[in-house]
């Protein structure tokens, strides 16, 4: 039994690391704002951060797996590189806070770790899948409010360098 269920959690991670829905969000618009609580107990709302810094929403399935333990240690290894911008950052599940408490323990993690087990902010961004997880997508948002990038094609081994290119390219000003 333990063995079947390690196999169907492992199915389940990689099943649900896919993007299954494309967003109907597009660059260009105002990306939806969010009040979600964070494993430091705060709550942060994208409305926070409107003309003062740009903000990276990286949306990941489920916490304490494989794919996602990869990418939140690259963040924490290499968040120097993000932290070179003027730019917030941010992971976000639909697991319940305390398990994304418990992730953010083992792992590490120097960010806030956002949870929405209400689903709705994860519907908003339109990454709700068909498994009623996230996909993994990161939205790049400018200061602004709006999107700038939505990347679906997440490597979570190079998920900090990845950002940080990505900030770089879209124009993001250095940290001051």
């Amino acid at each position: 039994m333990k063995n079947t269920s390690k196999v169907v959690s492992t199915l389940l991670a990689i099943f649900t690391s896919f993007s299954l829905l494309a967003s109907d969000l597009k660059v260009g618009e105002q990306a939806p704002n969010f009040k979600l609580q964070a494993t430091n107990g705060d709550y942060y709302q994208l409305s926070d951060y409107k003309g003062k810094q740009a903000v990276v929403l990286a949306w990941y399935p489920m916490a304490n797996t494989r794919g996602c333990t990869i990418e939140c240690k690259s963040l924490v290894e290499k968040g120097h590189l993000i932290r070179e911008y003027n730019a917030s950052y941010f992971m976000a599940s639909v697991d319940p806070l305390d398990d994304n408490r418990d992730f953010a323990k083992k792992t590490g993690a120097d960010f806030p770790m956002l949870s929405d087990p209400s689903k709705e902010a994860a519907k908003a961004f339109d990454v709700l899948n068909i498994m009623r997880v996230a996909s993994r997508v990161t939205f790049y948002i400018s200061k602004d409010g709006q999107i700038l990038k939505i990347d679906e094609d997440i490597s979570p081994k190079t998920a900090a360098e990845d950002i940080a290119s990505n900030l770089e390219m879209l124009k993001i000003a250095k940290a001051q």
